[in-house]
């Protein structure tokens, strides 16, 4: 063994000269130095005459050695090289040198014969290396020196000759140049090893430096740090790792530990530029590889995170993209910091961002170490240091391929407890310097979860594109999605929207913006005094606001904003300005809603129990909605077939402004309304009940006039209560000019219909009517409020419920009395259109009556308004009363119309009679059956009582039905059936005649008396009856006052008989009054006098 050594020594050097002598014309290939047989051996070559006689094996003549010697064919080398050393290398003598040197089975490294060999082959570049130049002769450190400004050397010989001896060097570490007295005291605080090695050691040195490297990364990892490495000791262990970065040859410790991983993952990467680092950083978490080996090359991978030089690839491939982009010129900042890798990448990243141009190379070595970055948090000094009680806890055991960063990022999100805020800063600061948001790629966990989804869903984006991971969100909660690959993606997207620059896609489109609008920074500053998602919140207020408004988004920029916010809705805490803010109401409204868009519509279900400041920020993302629906995600998919078949017009409208809701809800009703978009519709309407703003279109054209009308109110309800009030009284009192504009006016009526249309749309009604819905209408959906209103005058109804109807029913139909004349304007409007059952029960259910019979009703009716409160219902009294004086002909004209229009339509059907339904219901049923079975709207059913008038028992239903005898005395058009049969007689002899006031009854009773008139047989028997039926009301219902008995004397057929006997009477008692007066009582004259 010896021998070997002796003949390896000699022919170390032999082969090390011969290699630098020859010109660049002559290289070797593949690095064999065997020498050419011509040429003349090197001077120092012959100073070396020991080598050459040092044992029976190395008595070989030196022009052999020169003429193509192998060192494999000495008898002293065979055993050993056979042993120790593969045997593709016997054919080159310096693989066979190294490999010896790398089974540590001798020491070359202290011989002074390669200090000569430097000071011959480098004489021409010592001197222009000063550090070099004055290094001390004959310790062995000119080598070193020369090997640590290896960069720096231009001459081709000693450029070979100090790369071949840079494997020896690093063999141990008191070679390279002042590393021992830098950290002589740091070796042996940290007990690496002792500086006074013995033989058995003597080529173990590799380990010193690797002691001290994981001294180093363990310093920045512990927050109570025992030692601190000296600064000129932590300069000179990553200026060891940095001039070890091209080849893993040089990191001694790290090459014994990976010498079986590098053949087994590595075994075709060719050494040298870093290459095979990357490959065995590629393979650092597969199951063959060794532990021992993955300690090394995370110790290694933490190094470049503190100098990003110690990477070849990265250093040399972005040289002069830093330079370019002035990444490595920062005066302000401490060197240590410039050199960290996460300052290189947030430097780089920044210039990509904004548009600038970085090499296509150095782009690929920075995707490489983002990928590094999110495979594998210990290289993250702070996350470490911070976020060690959080791994503990809930993330131990996931340490591979970014399992513990997403573990981190869960526990980020709340959803596995509590985050310390320095963590929590961390995790944002590693995201931040990762950048998966530019390449999903770069999240090695969440590419792998969401492989298949992405081959699926998003195979039309190019891969690596950031359109990626939006697809993700956009088929997030689908029938597509993976539920690993849903959480993977809903941890990133939380801190991704935490950071409105790491969308790259938002970044770009709306940078100008962010700084025109919100005083942004660049992309790598950041501000402590604005907060998580401050700077969108900006941005998407300013994206909805009109031109009026001014300082509006570029279009670009708002289609970024809205894609935003559309993913956003899918979960709360992708909204950190919600989150932070709602935190404490959450856990305690929402804690049991954990389905997708579940958090968010329970607090606004609750948004009046809610704090301020959560309400603030659910109130205003409410309103954002009620403008821009398609926000809400999960609505629109489950409505989406309802948009194409109903509202595909105004859902591609880029501009929503509120009108894709407006359509949902005008077909609610439709057929391919499903359950889900039925339900999702119904919650948006019951939240805009909250507060008038959260209905964009009624907040739009009635702001002004809320604020004006109604100042104090936020309530929807409550609003349009108010500006409903208004209108009425505006109408009634013939108002020159509405206080409620024109549009709030139109949309008021919008509003009052969809709150007709369902009774949960008006919250107090609900409330009040809770229990008569399930006894009244159990088997009705909501959306018919119809039922309530048809079962007001149900014993069974409560008299709240009933009350509050009332006054909903008043105010509604003052906005469609208010519509119809709008609509009308000019035009004589049909009367029928106000006759419904309500305003028949209640007059103030009809506006025009009211407002025709202004005057009449506080004059005949005050007794019956005096008895009412504004919830009654009246049961029809004050429209009896009025009937009554129509009869008598003392109503105003006006009311006069409008009592007519009513008595007829309720002549038609008597279910309009609400006093005659009230009090014959028995009698009907008795004696009208057939009549009101058919449900003719003839006026059978009344014509029916008249003609069985004597058989009704009831004297109040018998009352009702003379009554209605004596209405039609007044009008023929409030008796149907004899209208129809005498329609031709009152054409041909009464046309001329005005309708009301009996002037048309007279007319046909006086053709009937004239002989010389021929009425037609059905109209002579109708009018013969009529009179009969009067005769027995005469007699059964007398007078009740004079003016009743004025009234049967002057409709009566023997009228002038009458009135003559009366004025006869009248003359006769003044004449007997006249001519009598004297005598019944005479006076004196005394008496006269007095």
């Amino acid at each position: 063994m010896a021998a070997c050594g002796r003949v390896r020594l000699f022919l170390l050097i032999v082969s090390v000269s011969f290699c630098v002598c020859r010109s660049a014309g002559d290289k070797i290939p593949n690095g064999n130095a065997n020498p050419l047989p011509n040429r003349q051996p090197h001077p120092a070559v012959a100073q070396y005459p020991a080598a050459g006689n040092a044992g029976p094996g190395a008595a070989v003549s030196q022009s052999r050695r020169a003429a193509g010697w192998k060192l494999a064919e000495e008898e002293a080398c065979r055993e050993d090289l056979t042993r120790l050393c593969p045997k593709h290398t016997w054919n080159n003598n310096l693989a066979v040198l190294e490999c010896l040197q790398d089974r540590k089975e001798f020491n070359l490294t202290t011989d002074p014969k390669f200090e000569s060999v430097a000071v011959e082959v480098c004489k021409t570049t010592i001197p222009e290396i000063k550090e070099c130049a004055e290094e001390e002769r004959g310790k062995g450190y000119l080598v070193s020196c020369l090997v640590d400004h290896r960069g720096n050397i231009t001459e081709y010989q000693c450029h070979q000759y100090i790369t071949k001896m840079t494997t020896i060097i690093y063999s141990d570490y008191r070679l390279i140049c002042g590393f021992m007295d830098k950290c002589r005291e740091d070796i042996n605080a940290l007990r690496c090893g002792s500086i006074n090695t013995g033989e058995k050691d003597i080529h173990s040195q590799g380990e010193v430096i690797a002691c001290l490297e994981k001294g180093l990364v363990n310093e920045a990892e512990e927050q109570s740090q025992r030692y601190v490495i000296k600064d000129e000791c932590k300069k000179a262990i990553l200026r060891v790792a940095e001039l070890s970065s091209d080849d893993f040859h040089l990191d001694r410790y790290l090459y014994f530990s990976c010498r079986d991983d590098r053949e087994r993952f590595c075994e075709n990467t060719q050494a040298g530029e870093g290459r095979v680092y990357k490959c065995l950083f590629n393979h650092k978490f597969e199951e063959a590889m060794s532990e021992k080996c993955r300690d090394a090359l995370t110790t290694r991978q933490k190094l470049i995170a503190q100098d990003y030089k110690v990477s070849y690839s990265l250093a040399k491939a972005c040289k002069a993209d830093l330079r370019k982009y002035r990444c490595n010129m920062d005066t302000n900042l401490p060197r240590a910091r410039e050199a960290r890798l996460s300052y290189l990448l947030l430097c780089l990243e920044s210039a990509v961002h904004r548009g600038r141009t970085v090499s296509g190379e150095c782009q690929g070595e920075m995707l490489d170490y983002r990928r590094m970055l999110m495979e594998d948090f210990s290289l993250s000094p702070e996350i470490v240091l911070h976020c060690r009680g959080e791994i503990e806890s809930h993330c131990s055991g996931l340490h591979r391929k970014g399992r513990t960063l997403h573990c981190l990022m869960r526990v980020g999100r709340g959803d596995k407890g509590v985050v310390d805020d320095l963590c929590q800063r961390s995790l944002q600061t590693l995201i931040q310097e990762a950048d998966p948001g530019s390449d999903y790629r770069i999240d090695r966990a969440l590419n792998e979860a969401c492989e298949s989804v992405i081959q699926t869903a998003c195979k039309h984006i190019r891969s690596g594109d950031p359109m990626i991971l939006s697809c993700l969100m956009e088929h997030l909660y689908t029938e597509k999605m993976v539920e690993d690959c849903e959480h993977r993606l809903l941890e990133l997207q939380y801190f991704i929207s935490r950071d409105w620059k790491l969308d790259p896609i938002l970044y770009r489109k709306c940078q100008g913006d962010a700084a025109r609008l919100c005083h942004t920074h660049s992309w790598n500053e950041t501000s402590e005094m604005m907060p998580p998602g401050a700077v969108f919140s900006c941005l998407y207020r300013h994206a909805y606001r009109t031109e009026e408004q001014g300082r509006r988004l570029s279009r670009d920029c708002k289609v970024e904003v809205q894609r935003i916010l559309h993913q956003r809705a899918l979960d709360v805490k992708l909204d950190p300005d919600l989150q932070k803010r709602c935190m404490t109401d959450l856990g305690k409204w929402c804690s049991e809603k954990t389905d997708p868009g579940q958090e968010l519509e329970c607090l606004q279900d609750h948004l009046e129990d809610l704090g301020q400041d959560c309400r603030d920020v659910v109130g205003n993302l409410t309103e954002l909605e009620s403008e821009d629906i398609q926000i809400e995600a999960l609505l629109i998919r489950a409505c989406e077939p309802v948009i194409q078949s109903h509202c595909h017009e105004v859902a591609d409208n880029q501009i929503d402004s509120g009108d894709l809701m407006e359509c949902l809800i005008q077909n609610k009703h439709q057929k391919e309304m499903n359950e889900k978009c039925a339900v999702g519709v119904t919650h948006f309407q019951l939240v805009q009940m909250k507060d008038f703003r959260f209905s964009y279109k009624f907040k739009m054209a009635c702001k002004e006039d809320v604020l004006k009308l109604c100042p104090n109110i936020k309530k929807k309800v409550d609003v349009v209560i108010c500006l409903s009030t208004t209108v009425r009284n505006d109408t009634l009192q013939d108002a020159k000019e509405q206080r409620v504009a024109l549009k709030c006016r139109k949309q008021l009526r919008v509003e009052e219909l969809e709150m007709s249309e369902d009774i949960r749309l008006e919250p107090e009604l609900y409330d009040a009517c809770k229990q008569d819905i399930s006894r009244l209408c159990p088997n009705v959906a909501f959306g018919n409020a119809q039922c309530l209103k048809q079962n007001k005058n149900s014993e069974l109804m409560d008299p709240k419920c009933k009350q509050m109807i009332t006054k909903r029913q008043i105010t509604q139909n003052t906005g469609k009395i208010f519509s119809v004349r709008r609509h009308c304007m000019g035009q004589r409007i049909p009367n029928k259109m106000y006759t419904s059952r309500g305003r028949l029960i209640n007059y103030r259910l009809n506006p025009v009556l009211r407002k025709a019979c202004k005057a009449d009703i506080p004059k005949f009716c005050q007794n019956i308004l005096n008895k009412a409160s504004d919830g009654n219902e009246l049961e029809g009294q004050v429209i009896a009363c009025l009937k009554l004086k129509y009869a008598d002909q003392r109503l105003s004209m006006d009311c006069e119309d409008q009592i007519r229009v009513i008595l007829q339509e309720s002549a038609l059907d008597y279910r309009l009679d609400p006093q005659l339904q009230m009090h014959c219901t028995e009698e009907i049923s008795r004696l009208c059956a057939e009549e009101a079975a058919a449900q003719e709207q003839t006026g059978q059913v009344e014509e029916c009582l008249k003609v069985n008038l004597l058989k009704i028992k009831h004297d109040s239903c018998k009352k009702e039905v003379l009554n209605i005898l004596k209405e039609s005395k007044a009008d023929i058009f409030v008796d149907p059936v004899l209208h129809t049969a005498c329609a031709l007689d009152i054409k041909h002899h009464c046309a001329a005649i005005l309708p009301g006031r009996g002037r048309q009854m007279s007319c046909l009773m006086e053709a009937l008396g004239d002989k010389r008139v021929r009425l037609q047989p059905e109209c002579k028997k109708r009018l013969q009856d009529r009179i009969d039926m009067w005769s027995y009301a005469a007699k059964v219902a007398p007078a009740e006052g004079f003016s009743d008995l004025a009234m049967q004397v002057m409709i009566s057929p023997s009228k002038n008989y009458i009135l003559f006997m009366i004025a006869l009477c009248v003359c006769v008692l003044f004449m007997v009054g006249l001519l009598c007066g004297r005598i019944t009582k005479r006076v004196t004259r005394e008496l006269k006098d007095r």
